[in-house]
């Protein structure tokens, strides 16, 4: 059996100081774990309450049953390393406890930070801005005392906030967008301008959205995944996640009062936390995305089984120091070669057994980002993009849900059945020009482009006539 390493803190000490919504895999693995160690380090009241606000009540009862302690599990290859985490004073679901249970938490006096992993379609974003023709936003304002959508929660809980006398709060995304606190802001203030303008100008000036970059490769859980956990626990966790041993964090240094001391853990305070969002994003996220659409559609089930492929390693490692890394604004004292060979070495990490078709979700919020935003400084600057064109490419073929062989995969993306449709009645050149035609993901600018077009064109029948292997191959 594994050594586990256990709390060394006093845990009846804890207060409910930090709010996390969206309590999944990746927040348990990473902000909990930075937490976690923080604890370990100095002695401090900084608890956590755990949210889900639609599904997750099993998970949050689970959580419950084992006093809020979970172990989580490091792996690299054949080595393991065990940590149980104890930061946790209670879970809350606003359909288990009752609506105006998580609304009142945010109200408590204590609360200071609110952290949020509620992935890019959580934040009901249009054009950066919020979307007030999204359905939970519509009903939110009609029905603002009890809201459904996590934009509703934190304008209602900071409403409660402001009307009890309280100081503001600090909103941190650890979510995978670019400028995610700045977003997040814009969402909030929409809504709340909807609502109530006084409102809306007390939240611009008592509450605070720092930006920040989070990086661990967390792959979702399955049986295999809790038989390995348990077999080194000596017992079963079915609260435990695995990841990587790899962990960063960089924060915006903006809060509205006191903040946890995550630095004692290893996390950054910086100013500008842009440079590393777009380094993370485009060199880690979006050769993720590149693996994940072209090694799915050349039937390849995780990360590690393409880095064992020679010609889709090679291919990724041209397309970070070609084609990604150039377009950066390095931050200080990063060496990006020493960073994007240290990616390769995570992406080839067999023990994570990080699927590709689970990177494949959501590709429509996540292009954007992750491909689109450095294809868009190669058409300014007149440089080669040609791997980028067959990631984009290699997407449009994956939204067809077929691999080379046949093989069914799954299309999980806010605008699945838009695309389904346009999958049904066209294909080649038509096709490539109606998702072109997705403002969402491709703005005005870019199907106005004739290069663009054409570049995708060319690279979407270059992957249909050759499939992924030789396409890639003769782009070497």
């Amino acid at each position: 059996m594994t050594r586990l390493l256990k709390p060394n803190y006093d845990r009846s000490r804890l207060k409910p100081r930090l709010l996390h919504i969206g309590f999944g895999a990746f927040a348990k693995a990473h902000v909990m774990v930075f937490h976690d160690e923080m604890l370990h380090t100095e002695a401090s009241d900084w608890g956590v309450v755990a949210t889900r606000l639609h599904s997750g009540i099993e998970d949050l009862d689970r959580l419950d049953q084992s006093d809020g302690l979970y172990s989580v599990g490091e792996m690299s290859d054949d080595d393991l390393r065990l940590r149980q985490v104890g930061v946790l004073t209670k879970t809350l679901h606003p359909r288990r406890d009752g609506p105006d249970s998580l609304l009142n938490q945010i109200a408590e006096p204590e609360l200071g930070v609110v952290t949020m992993t509620i992935t890019e379609k959580g934040y009901c974003l249009s054009g950066g801005r919020l979307d007030l023709q999204n359905s939970g936003i519509r009903q939110d304002l009609i029905s603002p005392a009890s809201p459904e959508t996590a934009i509703g929660v934190l304008v209602e809980g900071l409403s409660r906030r402001r009307n009890a006398g309280l100081s503001g709060l600090t909103i941190l995304s650890c979510d995978n967008l670019p400028e995610n606190g700045r977003l997040c802001q814009s969402a909030v203030l929409d809504f709340a301008e909807h609502r109530d303008p006084e409102l809306a100008s007390w939240i611009r000036s008592k509450c605070r959205f720092p930006c920040s970059m989070v990086d661990r490769i967390t792959p979702a859980m399955t049986e295999e995944s809790f038989s390995k956990l348990a077999d080194a626990l000596g017992y079963s966790d079915p609260n435990g996640v695995l990841c990587e041993p790899f962990r960063q964090w960089v924060i915006e240094d903006n809060f509205a009062g006191a903040r946890p001391d995550w630095d004692l853990a290893g996390a950054e305070f910086v100013e500008d936390v842009a440079p590393f969002e777009e380094m993370k994003l485009r060199l880690l996220n979006g050769s993720h995305s590149f693996l994940a659409y072209l090694g799915a559609l050349g039937d390849k089930e995780t990360i590690a089984d393409c880095m064992e492929d020679p010609i889709l390693r090679a291919a990724v490692t041209r397309l970070m120091f070609d084609e990604q890394a150039p377009t950066l604004r390095v931050p200080q004292g990063v060496d990006i070669e020493r960073y994007a060979k240290a990616l390769l070495e995570r992406f080839s990490n067999r023990a994570l057994h990080h699927k590709t078709t689970q990177i494949a979700s959501d590709g429509s919020q996540k292009l954007p980002q992750r491909l689109l935003a450095p294809v868009r400084q190669h058409l300014a600057e007149q440089h080669g993009w040609r791997l980028s064109s067959l990631a984009i490419a290699g997407w449009m073929l994956y939204c067809r849900g077929r691999s080379e062989t046949g093989a069914s995969l799954p299309v999980n993306d806010p605008l699945a059945a838009r695309i389904s449709e346009i999958s049904m009645r066209t294909d080649g050149d038509a096709y490539v020009h109606e998702l072109l035609s997705l403002e969402d993901v491709f703005g005005n600018d870019l199907p106005d482009n004739a290069d663009f077009v054409e570049s995708i064109s060319s690279a979407y029948r270059t992957l249909q006539d050759h499939g992924v292997l030789k396409s890639l191959s003769n782009s070497l």
